[in-house]
């Protein structure tokens, strides 16, 4: 097994051997070309990032997928490579375009190129989230155009370079590439209109993202495991699935949103009695895609033709 990360420097809880910002399990031996990625359950917070906040801790953890890592990092020693990201999403969001930043949250003039207009950014949830996910602004005060740009380049950037070597690596080895990219959602939306949430949504950007076998069989094993399963809505696939998702090129990227209600105890943030099923099921998971979904006819000539 492998260990990758990167130590972002002028960080303060990342400095020395805290915690690398992200890390890159490798399995000894590879099973299928099928990698497992957790962006958004980081738990360490930089001490001047919560110095900054003017909600509490346990408030900004409320934007984390908690536990997903440890939900599949048991995979890489099954022969699948995991990927999980170690600060949290309040402070630097993966999960978007490198420059969706809100021009209302800053002092100094953004990049030209930034996206201040996206509907992300409209709700607050850019790549430096304005709000936590239940609307709460985070700031007290304005943030420095610098800060902002300084954390994309030490810690957005490096991770994207280190995902897209590893997807690179992992197509060169077997002609294509499944990305499962693990995320967790709470139980219940923001919103009294939305019906109950299902116990996974399946995300493929409506069925751009990847071949429609994928998120086919992503269905059949967990609703025979006994999971209750939605498609597309109300989450179909961020940037990280939109990004890396191109069949055509023998590259298929699948989300999968997982109700924190059947795994963990929202309210204390604690693992449940369920904890080490839903973690177990991953497995039967990732076993069911090595073993039945045909590779070889996923590679960029073949979708090509299709």
């Amino acid at each position: 097994m492998r260990h990758e990360g990167t130590k972002p420097e002028k960080m303060t809880r990342f400095d020395g051997d805290m915690s690398p910002a992200f890390e890159i399990f490798e399995p000894a031996e590879w099973r299928a070309p099928v990698i497992f990625n957790s962006p958004h359950s980081g738990s360490t917070y930089p001490e001047e990032f919560l110095a900054a906040s003017r909600i509490d801790l346990p408030t900004l953890r409320r934007s984390e997928d908690s536990f997903m890592d440890e939900l599949i990092g048991h995979l890489s020693a099954r022969g699948f490579p995991t990927v999980r990201v170690n600060f949290p999403r309040s402070y630097v969001d993966v999960n978007r375009e490198p420059y969706e930043l809100d021009p209302r949250m800053f002092t100094g003039r953004l990049p030209s190129f930034a996206n201040t207009r996206s509907m992300r950014v409209a709700g607050g949830l850019g790549t430096i989230p304005r709000v936590v996910g239940d609307g709460q602004e985070i700031y007290r005060d304005r943030l420095l155009v610098d800060d902002a740009l300084g954390r994309i380049e030490t810690l957005y950037k490096p991770y994207h370079r280190a995902l897209r070597r590893l997807i690179n690596k992992v197509h060169q080895m077997f002609g294509t590439v499944v990305l499962v990219d693990c995320h967790s959602m709470p139980s219940v939306g923001v919103s009294r209109d939305e019906p109950r949430r299902p116990d996974v949504v399946i995300g493929d950007r409506y069925g751009t993202s990847c071949t429609p076998l994928l998120p086919d069989r992503v269905e059949e094993t967990m609703s025979g495991l006994g999971y209750s399963i939605g498609r597309n809505k109300p989450y179909a696939g961020g940037f990280i699935t939109e990004h890396y998702g191109n069949p055509a090129s023998g590259l298929h990227a699948v989300q999968l949103e997982l109700n924190r209600a059947i795994y963990m105890d929202e309210r204390r943030r604690e693992r449940s009695a369920r904890f080490a099923q839903v973690a177990a099921d991953f497995g039967v998971l990732a076993n069911v895609l090595a073993t039945t979904i045909p590779f070889a006819d996923l590679g960029p000539f073949q979708a090509a033709a299709e």
